[in-house]
């Protein structure tokens, strides 16, 4: 099956946005999604210090990694890593 067949919009329309505190590295949404957004890497100096103290003993507990949509541009809106994400971490916004 084309992955495109089930997207709504086209690429960089739609942007997918992390949520940090829920994040717990666990990867799913960079093999469900088709357009290869995701990657898993260490989190930023920036977004550990956004954290609060409950979450930033989670991300220590699950190897200071989370996902991050490097490559946002190439989001169809599918929806493919909202219904992989095991803790609900990832919303759509649209773009433009």
């Amino acid at each position: 099956m084309d992955a495109a067949a089930g997207c709504a919009f086209e690429a960089g329309m739609m942007q997918p946005v992390i949520n940090r505190a829920r994040c717990e590295n666990k990867g799913a949404c960079v093999t469900a999604c088709p357009y290869d957004v995701f990657v898993v890497r260490d989190v930023n100096e920036d977004d550990k210090r956004a954290l609060g103290p409950l979450a930033r003993i989670k991300l220590w507990a699950h190897g200071g990694k989370q996902a991050y949509a490097d490559f946002a541009e190439r989001c169809h809106g599918c929806g493919l890593c909202l219904s992989a994400c095991p803790e609900s971490a990832i919303s759509l916004q649209r773009v433009r």
